[in-house]
């Protein structure tokens, strides 16, 4: 986390001090939640996560290849997976 200041008039700080203490919460997760709401809500439609395109693997085509990124196995172990029967569940004694 990082840390920011803020000004605020005095009766805004004493609001937030008083209502902290009612919903037995920091002043500081009230402002955090509170500066998180407001972002969201004025964040423009469709607009994608800050972190979103934030890595470049160097292929165009992920999206259609997922599956078989997310679920690829090295050598031959892939193909023998796919063919073997489900293991069931023991009972316990």
């Amino acid at each position: 986390m990082k840390r920011t200041t803020i000004f605020v008039p005095e009766s805004l700080e004493r609001e937030l001090q008083l209502y902290a203490a009612r919903e037995k919460k920091s002043t500081a997760s009230v402002v955090r939640e509170a500066l998180a709401e407001y972002v969201a809500k004025r964040r423009l439609p469709g607009a994608l996560p800050s972190f979103a395109g934030a890595f470049a693997s160097g292929h165009s085509d992920t999206a259609e290849r997922h599956e078989e990124l997310l679920f690829k196995r090295k050598g031959s172990h892939a193909a023998a997976r796919r063919h073997r029967r489900p293991v069931r569940a023991r009972r316990p004694k």
